[in-house]
């Protein structure tokens, strides 16, 4: 401790001389003074010296330097995997007794040396306070989440050695080997789990899209893993409730067997469909836990309805309905005007060819087409006369030969580079002649290019009206493109694309309804259940001011409620973690008078994947003890883990010191002092008389 001066040291000196002169005048040359006895004189004379020279000393500002040191202990961290796959061979008794009390027993040892940090990992990483505290209950595995947490936690600390008991097996994350070399320390490994082959079938996996398409087929690739099962069999089956789907003999004709099965299911009904995939067991299996899977698929009918109305038979309809059948998400129908009876308000979409003309308005059609608000594709012909209600431009009965140029800057769907490349080269079309001054918010797809000159008048273009999507191609002769793409290509794949984006952009339903509720299908066990829902008012505005609630209900009718949290502007649900099953929700909110409400569904599914693989990967834990500078130790070596610790010069304590400035005035005992001297001489003064 030492104290520092803003003025120079010399200045002292006044401060001395200030309290001389101060008390020499008050008691030397005070005659009062000269009735007190001599002690008297000069205790109060001193008293008077300290008060002035201290309070004149504080006029300079004195700091107080003061120089701490500390001693930090070495950190030393126990980082145990707590994943099931600890605790499913035969050695799970000694894992979860001798074995957590021989861990514990090393803790304590280091802890008269070092602090000792202990963690578990596996799905997440989490200070324990103990060994006791394990489980070997989590899901899944990951070992580099570990070190990046332990780089967080300890970065500019004195981290001496991590120690990490585990069996190398990990299904999450990124290679523990190369996420290790960040943390910079000894990193010493125990090998747990056992590396012997046992018997075993596994379902290592189910390849599986999450989506498929009512009436639709849907591939499973199931891959079926066999250890030491030599001239086994099993059987593969696939069921829906109680309805067996798929069934399949699999002989196991090697000790090392592995076969992977297409399978194709036919969706046969909307909404969430769950599906058990399992392998029959075969006597001596280590463990039945990996020998099923669920599968958890969502079926929509997305199939959309679309009708082709002409004036009369023309190869374009034939052309446009081909490509269209090709795509099994299309239901396509083609009528002439004069035959079609059925309301169109049951259709996606409308296309018109050369309709309305000259001489069939088709009135009925387009009020349909306007009061259903129905997307609608016009291609027109050499008669058409448009309505303006559906239509840019009017046509005279004149016509003009015109090829594609295509918009490069497309914004409305992507158009592949061989798409792009093959429209240079399609057949012109028969437009007709005339001006085609565009609506505010149309955009073009093509450009008309007659003979040489690329004109700016459109040759496809798209708008809207009234809130249904409108596409607009100004002539006749698709069915030219069709047989050039398949001269050129051997196929109609472009053309098919063609058609098939110009449909999807128009008859795409967009969502408007007020009340919405965001969340996956299906979730793991592990996974917390979280929601999202947004509410708009009557001018689609989003909006949180109502409250909503929400009750969850379980395959044994049990309810849970829950009310969302408001966000920023929507809202939010944290419904924590579920058993696995099946759930249904409802939820309701209420904004003025009106009601809404949305229920849905969703699946809790077991998540096994720690028995899909049973045989310890010991290797991996001795990379990553050899390329951090330590060695590989087993549950029967941990004294010689101990002893290799404390043998080790690089890992010691560290001292810090710290050097802290302080105003000498704001300490308490200066101000206490002063007062209390203040206060001795007034009443030696008083009792005396001076005063």
């Amino acid at each position: 401790m030492s104290i520092v001066l803003e003025y120079p040291s010399w200045f002292v000196v006044f401060c001395i001389t200030s309290g001389l002169l101060y008390s020499g005048v008050l008691y030397y040359r005070n005659r009062k003074i000269n009735e007190l006895t001599e002690w008297l004189v000069k205790l109060l004379f001193v008293v008077r010296f300290v008060i002035i020279t201290l309070l004149s000393f504080l006029l300079l500002s004195p700091l107080l330097n003061n120089i701490e040191r500390e001693v930090e202990k070495p950190v030393i961290v126990i980082a145990q995997d707590n994943s099931q796959s600890i605790v499913i061979g035969k050695d799970s008794s000694f894992y979860r007794t001798e074995y957590k009390q021989k861990l514990q027993k090393l803790s304590d040892a280091l802890s008269d040396k070092y602090d000792v940090k202990i963690y578990s990992f596996a799905d997440k990483v989490n200070a324990i306070s103990s060994v006791n505290a394990i489980k070997f209950d989590e899901k899944q595995t990951s070992i580099s989440s570990l070190f990046d947490e332990l780089e967080v936690r300890y970065a500019n600390r004195n981290l001496g050695a991590v120690v990490i008991a585990g069996d190398g097996l990990y299904n999450k994350g990124s290679n523990p080997v190369f996420a290790s070399e960040k943390i910079k320390v000894p990193i010493y490994t125990i090998a747990l789990g056992d590396t012997t082959v046992k018997k075993d079938l596994v379902l290592q996996d189910v390849e599986h899209n999450r989506l498929a398409y009512l009436g639709n087929e849907f591939p499973l690739q199931i891959v079926v893993h066999a250890k030491k099962l030599k001239n086994n069999t099993t059987t593969l089956t696939i069921q829906q409730g109680k309805n067996t789907l798929f069934s399949q003999k699999i002989n196991i004709n090697n000790d090392a067997f592995t076969t992977s099965i297409p399978v194709y299911i036919e969706a046969k009904n909307v909404g969430l469909q769950h599906y058990k995939v399992m392998v029959s067991a075969v006597d001596d299996e280590m463990t039945l836990t990996n020998n099923e899977q669920d599968v958890f698929i969502e079926v929509l009918d997305s199939r959309q309805k679309v009708v082709l109305l002409s004036d009369a038979p023309h190869p374009d309809i034939a052309a446009i309905k081909e490509s269209m059948e090709a795509n099994q998400n299309y239901e396509v129908e083609s009528f002439t005007a004069d035959r079609f009876n059925k309301p169109l308000k049951h259709y996606n979409l409308v296309i018109l060819h050369g309709l309305p003309n000259r001489n069939n308005p088709a009135t009925k059609i387009v009020n349909e087409i306007k009061t259903a608000n129905l997307p609608v594709w016009i291609i027109s012909g050499a008669n058409t006369i448009l309505n303006n209600d559906l239509s840019v431009f009017s046509s005279i009965q004149k016509t003009n030969e015109c090829e594609a140029v295509l918009e490069q800057n497309f914004p409305l769907f992507t158009v592949s580079d061989e798409l792009r490349k093959a429209c240079k080269y399609f057949p012109a079309v028969v437009c007709p002649y005339g001006t085609f001054p565009q609506t505010n918010g149309s955009t073009t797809l093509f450009y008309q290019r007659i003979g040489t000159v690329e004109t700016q008048m459109p040759l496809m273009a798209f708008g809207s009206q009234n809130e249904h999507k409108i596409a607009q191609f100004y002539g006749e002769g698709l069915w030219r493109w069709r047989l050039q793409d398949f001269a050129t290509h051997g196929n109609h794949n472009l053309f098919d694309e063609f058609i098939s984006k110009t449909v999807q952009y128009l008859a795409v339903k967009v969502d408007k309804s007020f009340f919405k509720i965001s969340l996956p299908a299906a979730f793991y066990e592990n996974d917390r259940i979280v929601l999202k829902a947004e509410l708009y008012n009557e001018s689609y505005e989003l909006i949180n001011e109502p409250e909503i609630n929400m009750v969850i209900k379980d395959a044994s009718n049990k309810k849970y409620n829950f009310t969302f949290s408001k966000t920023s502007d929507a809202y939010r649900l944290d419904a924590g973690m579920m058993p696995v099953g099946e759930y249904e929700y409802e939820s309701t909110v209420k904004v003025g008078n009106k009601l809404y409400k949305q229920h849905g569904s969703f699946n809790i599914m077991p998540l096994n994947v720690e028995s899909l693989n049973t045989i310890a990967d010991h290797q991996l834990l001795y990379n990553i003890a050899k390329t951090n500078g330590a060695e590989l130790f087993y549950p029967n070596e941990l004294e010689k883990l101990l002893e290799k610790i404390n043998s080790r010069d690089d890992i010691k304590s560290v001292a810090y010191t710290h050097d802290t400035l302080s105003d000498l005035i704001n300490l308490k005992w200066i101000f206490f002092l002063l007062l209390l001297l203040l206060s001795a001489e007034w009443f030696i003064r008083k009792r005396n008389g001076l005063y």
